[in-house]
């Protein structure tokens, strides 16, 4: 199974911090945003991975990451999304690189505490079809919100008012090689995107999505809020991968 790193996007909702940088090489604590995600697929086994990068200062990805041997890696894809045509826009960049695999999908900004690994070995042994990951959150209607019934996902919502679960959808997927052929159907949003949830609701349709839930603490990083509370998370759980270990194995 592959990796894909989605970090393109223009941040706005950081200005004026994303003025000068991509808000995925923003710090977290002590670490660049997009360490983050990238730890997590190696963490879960996967070592074949793309960045989708985007934005005025998409160079400086490869600048910092360059070809991945501070994560174990031997080489790290890149490629570049164009504007703001939403994650499955985005997504779609990665085809090529799939090559008709299976492949986990991380959104640049989720910081997650514990490992995937059980959920992308699950993946694995599913014949096809897709698994995404939930958590229970407070403020489900800041996120997708997966709604539930005889243990199944019968829909997901979008931002909704008014949420039908406390379950948002984390931004960890893992689809099968069907997973483009699905972004080419889609219409732009509302919002003028093409949106993941649209993919996600395409696998419920063909009753092919499962789901687990994701253990320890989990947030985005894409607002003041959530990046604070990201740093505050980071330090308190003292994780075992450090900058000044990061910086060790570089010399």
């Amino acid at each position: 199974m592959k990796g894909v790193v989605l970090a393109g996007g223009t941040g706005s909702r950081l200005f004026p911090l994303t003025k000068i940088t991509n808000k995925h090489l923003l710090p977290i604590y002590d670490r660049p945003m997009i360490y983050f995600p990238i730890q997590t697929l190696v963490d879960a086994g996967i070592h074949d991975i793309m960045v989708v990068t985007g934005g005025r200062n998409s160079g400086d990805f490869l600048r910092l990451l360059s070809n991945g041997k501070n994560f174990g890696l031997k080489h790290i894809n890149y490629t570049y999304q164009e504007g703001e045509g939403g994650i499955a826009d985005a997504l779609a960049l990665a085809e090529h690189f799939a090559d008709g695999q299976k492949i986990c999908v991380i959104l640049g900004d989720n910081i997650i505490e514990s490992s995937i690994r059980r959920a992308a070995d699950c993946f694995r042994k599913q014949e096809r079809g897709a698994h995404i990951l939930l958590k229970e959150v407070p403020d489900a209607e800041r996120f997708g919100v997966a709604e539930i019934a005889d243990g199944r996902i019968v829909g997901i919502e979008e931002k909704p008012a008014r949420p039908k679960s406390s379950y948002a959808v984390t931004g960890v997927y893992t689809y099968d090689a069907t997973v483009f052929d699905k972004i080419k159907t889609l219409v732009p949003s509302g919002r003028g995107e093409l949106e993941i949830t649209d993919v996600n609701n395409a696998y419920i349709n063909e009753g092919t999505l499962t789901f687990s839930t994701l253990e320890g603490w989990w947030t985005d990083a894409g607002t003041f809020d959530s990046l604070l509370r990201a740093a505050n998370l980071v330090k308190q759980s003292s994780p075992a991968l450090t900058a000044q270990a990061i910086a060790e194995s570089d010399r």
